[in-house]
This record gives structure tokens, sequence and C-alpha cells, in this order.
């Protein structure tokens, strides 16, 4: 089996792992805190935060076996939990490499483009629907 084959299984099976893992910690954040404000999601995100700056530094000093790891932990399960998590890294990866400017770029075109494609799938949705 390549390496491409076995990390798209990887990343398939991590997934899995970490949308069960975020379809539970939003019940019982939702159970424990109540649902005035979006914790689940706010507790994915910030999780996912916290375990994507540990693991990109971590499976640095793996090898060749980190790159699997990496497909696992940081795309399949992590990637399911919250995508914040991804933002996060490739804002950090950007500010080392390419300087502030793209990330601050990046980071406000994700915000601003993410919320404007929302309401534009809301409206399309709307006119579909015929409401």
């Amino acid at each position: 089996m390549s390496l491409w084959w076995q990390q798209l299984l990887l990343v398939m099976a991590g997934g899995a792992l970490g949308a069960g893992g975020r379809f539970l910690l939003g019940g019982w954040m939702t159970r424990h805190v109540g649902a005035d404000f979006p914790w689940g999601t706010f507790s994915a995100n910030m999780l996912g935060s916290l375990l994507a700056g540990f693991l990109l530094v971590w499976l640095e000093a793996r090898g060749p076996s980190g790159l699997l790891w990496r497909a696992f932990l940081m795309v399949g399960m992590l990637g399911a939990l919250t995508t914040w998590s991804a933002l996060m890294v490739e804002l950090y990866l950007m500010q080392r490499g390419s300087g502030p400017h793209w990330g601050g770029l990046y980071l406000a075109a994700s915000l601003v483009g993410g919320l404007g494609l929302l309401w534009i799938g809301m409206r399309l949705a709307e006119l579909l629907r015929g409401s």
C-alpha cells in the first residue's frame, strides 16, 4: 500500500475519532454549562489549538513516522474536532515563514470570507426553499 493510501486511511480513522470527540464534548458542555453560549464549539476550538501546538513541536522530532502521526492526529482527529486548530497552525507557519502581513491577511480573509459565504449560502438556501 502506498504512503498516500496509508495517510488517507489514517486521516479517515482519526477523523472518526475526532468527530465523535467533538460530539461528546459538545453534549457534555451543554449539559454541564448550558446552551446560552456555544461552549462546546469554543472548547473544541481551544482544545484543538492547544493540542495542535503541542503536536506541531512533538511530531517534528519523530522522523518519517511523524508524517503518519500527523495524518492521524492533526489532519484526522484535530481536523474533525475543529478546523480552528488547522487555521491556527497555518497562521503560525505563515508568520514563521512568510512574515506577519500574510498571516494577518489570511486570518482576515478567512473570517470575513467565511462569514460572507455563510450569508450567501443561507440566502441561496432560502431562495431554493422558497421563503
